[in-house]
């Protein structure tokens, strides 16, 4: 499911615009953009949570010429599954 399906899932469901729907979308992505910035984890119960991920920096190497690479530290945001949404993929019950 791409952005662009997701609003206009939730304008059929929820019976809104698509206007709103997507500004109802924009807002959550948004909100959790930027929570995320400032190192904030989220958690959607039944879904899971979302943290950010500090990797230390490190020499690489480049494969088309084998030459290092200084690799930088950088952020990732990382998603742990919580159990609920883990079980109904696996058709599992608790």
């Amino acid at each position: 499911m791409v952005k662009s399906e997701l609003i206009q899932e939730l304008a059929e469901r929820g019976a809104i615009s698509k206007t709103l729907a997507e500004t109802v979308v924009n807002l959550v992505f948004t909100g959790m953009a930027d929570e995320l910035q400032q190192d904030k984890p989220i958690e959607i119960r039944g879904l899971g949570s979302f943290r950010v991920r500090t990797y230390r920096g490190y020499m690489g190497r480049n494969p088309r010429t084998g030459k290092k690479v200084e690799v930088i530290t950088k952020k990732l945001p990382f998603f742990r599954v919580g159990k609920e949404l883990r079980l109904r993929l696996n058709n599992e019950s608790e």
